[in-house]
């Protein structure tokens, strides 16, 4: 039952729903007592031979009052607790979507898609569940098996109550033991579901991929053999539920038997009557709910703790990237300085940088270039705060950068990573994401400085064209040139653009580069790439590698160094000759 005390928080903040809940449900509970009593008093007079046509109305009428009057509580109780339950799930949730959205990178790189999707369908139905037929399955238990004992040992006869009574001792032994295998069982349960749903959606995401390289089959058989083990360990949980119903029949019927048995004695004795042993077995029919409720209360119990359990340990992960008590609420502006003596990963062992120290003047371009892994792209993750932990520091406007909350460090940076993400949505509302309450004809001027303004109009509904899920029906150039509109519309003080002209042609990139000088005079832009084209107008270039700063300074400058960046430039410059021919 610690499941119960862990959401101890939301029953108290629901307490009003909760307790007139459970008083209407024990009221359920006692009128419930109503109708067997009147089946042995009614048995008693057809057996003296009092009956009479008045006593039969009478007691019809109170059987039907009862009746009414349980259809109305019964209607109550389950908007007070089940809605309560329903306000649960929705708590929980909105907490989970959050936490979500303020984890840091390292966070989805512990934690698979699939698997927090899980989290916030499969366990929090399990959770709810505890909250809403959990709560009803304890109080209707206690409240209904306890009106009901209490009714057969003060109105007929406590020593058969005692006597029937006997086995339950095994059945409460009996359904713990079963509650303990249940919890270990579901919990397995629902990671196996985690891993197949994670696998799903990977699958659907990279199904192209799939496609290309022909591997749907090995795909399908993958997904069988972990739909399988599903399959498997959801069988596992109900093998060990199934035991508990059998269970509880023996019981019951163990407790019928002795009640037959001891109550015919009685009977004989004249220590009963017969219509006190029927009203005596009918209460004991009522015995039959609040056991095998108690052995559902089990399942459920089970179940909504091992879901609480994982969705706890998610809320308790620690949020890296916070504010300082001392952040201010502005939009940053100024020099850009880097001073990072060395930043190593979390869980990695060897620096990305070292000795790293940049300064860049507001309104001026910074070029960054360099191979593949030499920390291009992590100098930018550590501007927008996507990592901390590194030894030195990073100043915006003459300020560290913790000194700024992160919404409005963010604000003021417009930053275009390597891997674009499209929404599901209309080409205007992608551009827009950034500022929804922009006008169309400020969707439009970003379109234009992105290039990507006469593409859209040739799409099928211009704008409004919807884009497919992360972009499916757009080419790697309109993409990227979407994504940069995007930030564009922000007018960032800082525009950082991460790779993101490589699936464009060189007149394109051209292009784009003379509209950010031409529109963007007096704010900062980074960019780094791999094609030195983009980024030999830049005031400032640096070329990494391995993490350190091995070239500084403008094109002109580096060109005269006979260094990597020459030789490079030289290098790319030969092949767009040969790619036009020699001309």
């Amino acid at each position: 039952m610690k499941v119960f005390l862990n959401l101890g928080w939301f029953f108290r903040q629901e307490k009003k729903s909760y307790i007139s809940g459970i008083i209407l449900l024990m009221l359920v509970a006692v009128l419930q007592l109503v109708p067997p009593k009147i089946i042995g008093i009614v048995a008693d007079h057809i057996n003296e031979g009092t009956m009479t046509k008045g006593i039969l109305v009478q007691w019809v009428l109170v059987l039907v009052a009862v009746g009414v009057s349980m259809y109305v509580l019964r209607y109550y109780w389950r908007i007070r607790i089940f809605g309560s339950a329903v306000k649960l799930s929705k708590i929980l949730r909105n907490r989970l979507y959050q936490h979500f959205t303020r984890m840091s990178p390292s966070f989805y790189q512990k934690n698979r898609i699939g698997d927090l999707m899980a989290h916030a369908t499969n366990d929090l139905s399990a959770i709810q569940q505890t909250a809403g037929a959990g709560v009803l399955t304890l109080v209707d238990s206690l409240s209904t098996g306890g009106f009901v004992i209490i009714a057969m040992a003060f109105t007929i006869s406590w020593k058969l109550t005692l006597i029937c009574l006997l086995p339950m001792p095994f059945m409460v032994m009996l359904t713990s033991w079963f509650g303990s295998m249940l919890h270990k069982s579901f919990y397995k349960a629902q990671e196996a579901f985690s891993s197949l749903n994670d696998k799903t959606q990977e699958s659907i995401t990279g199904i192209k991929v799939i496609k290309t390289f022909g591997q749907e089959k090995e795909d399908i058989e993958d997904f069988r053999k972990q739909s399988e083990d599903v399959v498997q360990k959801n069988i596992v949980v109900a093998k060990i539920d199934s035991l508990y119903d059998p269970t509880i029949s023996i019981i019951v019927g163990i407790s019928f038997f002795l009640s037959i048995a001891f109550g015919a004695k009685y009977v004989l004795n004249g220590e009963l009557t017969i219509g006190e042993l029927i009203s005596f077995t009918t209460y004991l029919g009522l015995l039959v709910w609040p056991m095998l409720a108690f052995g559902w209360l089990f399942n459920i119990v089970e179940r909504g703790r091992a879901s609480y359990d994982r969705v706890a340990a998610l809320l308790n992960e620690k949020i890296e990237i916070t504010d300082s008590e001392a952040a201010v609420d502005v939009v940053s502006y100024g020099d850009i300085q880097y001073k990072i003596d060395e930043f190593t990963y979390p869980g990695e062992l060897r620096p990305i940088l070292k000795d790293v120290f940049i300064s860049l003047a507001a309104g001026e371009t910074l070029g960054i270039v360099g191979k593949t892994g030499s920390g291009k792209t992590t100098l930018l993750k550590l501007l927008i705060r996507e990592f901390e932990g590194y030894k030195g520091d990073i100043l915006f406007g003459g300020e560290k950068l913790s000194k700024y909350k992160l919404e409005s460090l963010r604000e003021a940076i417009g930053y275009v990573p390597q891997d674009h993400f499209l929404f599901s949505a209309t080409v205007a509302e992608n551009i827009a994401f950034t500022n929804p309450s922009a006008t169309e004809n400020e969707v439009m001027r970003a379109a234009k400085l992105a290039n990507i303004h006469e593409d859209i109009l040739q799409f099928t509904e211009g704008y409004q064209t919807i884009v497919g899920e992360r972009g499916v029906s757009l080419s790697g150039g309109q993409k990227q040139r979407i994504s940069i509109a995007r930030a564009l519309l922000m007018n960032p003080e800082v525009l950082v653009l991460d790779d993101s002209l490589s699936a464009v042609d060189a007149k394109t990139e051209e292009a784009i580069l003379t509209s950010l000088r031409e529109n963007r005079e007096g704010k900062t832009t980074i960019i780094t790439s791999h094609r030195l084209s983009a980024i030999q107008h830049a005031n400032l270039i640096i070329v990494m590698d391995e993490g350190s700063i091995i070239e500084k300074g403008t094109h002109d400058e580096l060109m005269h160094s006979d260094g990597w960046y020459k030789e490079m430039y030289l290098r790319q410059q030969l092949e767009e000759l040969v790619e036009h021919g020699g001309h």
